[in-house]
């Protein structure tokens, strides 16, 4: 087996799937005890569904979704400061955003790839260079492999990168970020737009999946989690639906996580090892492109393969790369800077701004998004 998988996410499994397609045999090492279906939601932007489309798979993701035609910035009543209509992309990549629930894109990949090519309970605690030239991995359980490449595809606290690329320094945005999903009837304005509500140091989003299944989220300014740690304490300003349909899911069913992102990196290929995904460029969440990102870095990888050996193909998957996926990074960290103002002044002003701004600023800023890297 010519190359070991670090993590079997999403990064890990699109990249398979480009292995698989340039012949390449692999094996995902994933450190879970079991593949079974969990998260909340997910938007495959325009991006990511040409990416999918290469592969194949761009009707079964628009099956198990929903089609997203417009986003929108809110206020925390509903009101619109902002709205991003995405018409003229579906028309330009006849491809449309979709919302999915990342259970149910996982388990599509996941059969896509092929469970035989991956192997559970398997927690990278190291990984090192042999004598031979080959990395050995060191797995939790005691047991070892060796491989001529490997992959990182495990995340923001990657292990391959702590290991052969260095410590290198998380970003705390000290916000916390619930998510979950829930079945509720949304209004028929709402069934394909993603809104995101703007408050006072917190912002939500909404959007619907497939059936009558919503995803929402709600971030909070971690000095004002301190204060008043439960969520339902934070809803008294956002629009009854919001509060309605966020009590309407079981406690049990929100996941709650500190935001943080990765330094941007410029080094992300090593001798015969690669780093893709958030093990990489590892991106807050408020530009709906940490998923995304992974998946261009797995269709660059494999139309690289196209042209070069695999040892090539990843030594330049950097050069490619580096530069959008920067981009990605550097401004969604100040959108998120953004959507979390405090000081009423500012954020009289800021609406004000989104108010004015016109569509064509953020047409513009999708354009980026959406175009994928040109591979010489």
């Amino acid at each position: 087996m010519k190359v070991a998988i670090i993590g079997a996410g999403i990064a890990g499994l699109t990249t398979a799937l480009g292995l698989k397609k340039a012949g390449i045999s692999f094996v995902i090492y994933e450190g879970a005890q079991e593949i079974k279906p969990v998260g909340t939601g997910i938007i495959i932007a325009n991006n990511a569904m040409q990416v999918y489309r290469y592969f194949g798979l761009d009707d079964k993701i628009r099956q198990r979704g929903n089609r997203i035609s417009a986003m929108n910035i809110t206020d925390m009543k509903l009101k619109v400061l902002s709205k991003n209509e995405l018409k003229s992309f579906e028309e330009k990549y006849s491809l449309t955003n979709v919302a999915i629930h990342r259970a149910s894109l996982h388990q599509l990949l996941v059969g896509e790839v092929g469970e035989e090519n991956i192997v559970v309970n398997k927690r990278l605690v190291k990984v090192e260079k042999g004598n031979t030239g080959d990395y050995t991995l060191s797995f939790e359980d005691g047991t070892t492999a060796e491989y001529a490449y490997v992959i990182g595809a495990d995340g923001v606290n990657s292990k391959t990168r702590k290991y052969l690329f260095g410590d290198m320094p998380l970003r705390q945005t000290n916000q916390i970020c619930w998510r979950g999903v829930t079945e509720y009837k949304l209004p028929e304005k709402y069934q394909h737009e993603l809104v995101e509500g703007w408050g006072k140091g917190k912002r939500f989003g909404i959007v619907k999946l497939d059936g009558n299944k919503v995803y929402w989220y709600f971030l909070l300014d971690e000095d004002i989690y301190n204060k008043a740690p439960s969520l339902s304490l934070h809803l008294s300003d956002c629009d009854s639906m919001i509060s309605e349909l966020i009590k309407n899911t079981p406690e049990s069913g929100w996941y709650k996580n500190d935001l943080y992102d990765l330094a941007p990196m410029d080094v992300w290929y090593k001798d015969r090892v690669c780093l893709i995904g958030d093990a990489a460029h590892a991106t807050t969440p408020n530009l709906g492109q940490g998923a995304c990102q992974a998946i261009e870095d797995a269709y660059v990888i494999s139309k690289l393969l196209e042209q070069h050996s695999l040892e090539d193909a990843l030594k330049k998957f950097p050069e490619v790369r580096r530069s959008k996926a920067h981009f990605v990074v550097n401004t969604s960290w100040k959108v998120g800077k953004m959507g979390h103002l405090k000081n009423p002044l500012l954020i009289a002003l800021r609406n004000a701004v989104l108010k004015l701004t016109p569509s064509t600023i953020g047409d513009k800023q999708l354009s980026r998004l959406f175009e994928l890297d040109k591979i010489e």
